[in-house]
């Protein structure tokens, strides 16, 4: 069995033309999302304007949650293997985590400001988002002193996503349950689909990132001994 595609010189050779089909998809996806969130997706009687912020909020923090997962995922194989591709990706995560989690907190202050009266409260669900931010902070601080223990931290962070996901569920909390689930929306059918449209764009986005900044480190690794092992 190869593992060919653990080699920093076949992520180098095989990326560059992913990158560009990657870019290009994005432009389509970020285009048709504008237009659907200003332009076709109606007005919440109640919100007004303010409920467009959704549009962008919803997607942002499931991305924040898909990124942590896929982090702890490439963290994990880095505390198997000790690969460096494995570490910088896990590295690359953390840091668009970070950007996915502080947009979050940002836009669901700005919705909160009209419908709550205040940008933050100390709800269950914005308390545990507030606290996974804080874990990807922890976790670029600590890779400075050990990549061990910033992974360590990452893996013990996981404890968060299901707290994240039922908050609304176990406690009373201001933040409204999720509207939309795969049973079905709870909302005005032309509303999730700005919503939709965003959570397909931001996948794009964030690949974007994260191959071009895996990209960058590579001419310095060497190839690894492990997979020409295996290979032989």
């Amino acid at each position: 069995m190869s593992l060919s595609l653990l080699q920093p010189s076949f992520l180098m050779s095989k990326t560059r033309s992913y990158a560009q089909i990657l870019i290009g998809s994005w432009l389509f996806l970020t285009a048709m999302a504008i237009y659907l969130s200003l332009w076709v997706a109606p007005l919440d009687l109640q919100q007004g304007g303010n409920s467009r912020i959704l549009y962008v909020h919803v997607p942002v923090a499931w991305m924040s949650i898909l990124v942590y997962i896929a982090t702890a995922i490439n963290t994990f194989f880095f505390l198997l293997t000790k690969h460096p591709l494995f570490l910088r990706s896990s590295g690359t995560g953390i840091e668009i985590g970070a950007f996915f989690t502080l947009f979050t907190l940002v836009t669901g202050g700005f919705w909160g400001r009209p419908m709550w009266g205040t940008f933050w409260v100390w709800d269950a669900r914005l308390t545990s988002v507030f606290i996974l931010f804080f874990i990807y902070l922890g976790a670029l601080c600590f890779q400075k002193l050990s990549v061990e223990l910033a992974s360590i931290l990452i893996c013990v962070g996981l404890i968060d996503i299901p707290i994240i996901k039922f908050s609304v569920n176990w406690w009373n909390t201001l933040h409204q349950p999720g509207s939309i689930s795969r049973f079905g929306t709870s909302i005005h059918v032309p509303m999730p689909i700005p919503i939709l449209s965003n959570f397909a764009n931001f996948p794009f986005s964030t690949r974007i990132l994260f191959v071009l900044e895996t990209r960058l480190p590579i001419p310095s690794f060497p190839e690894s001994p492990l997979t020409e092992e295996i290979e032989a």
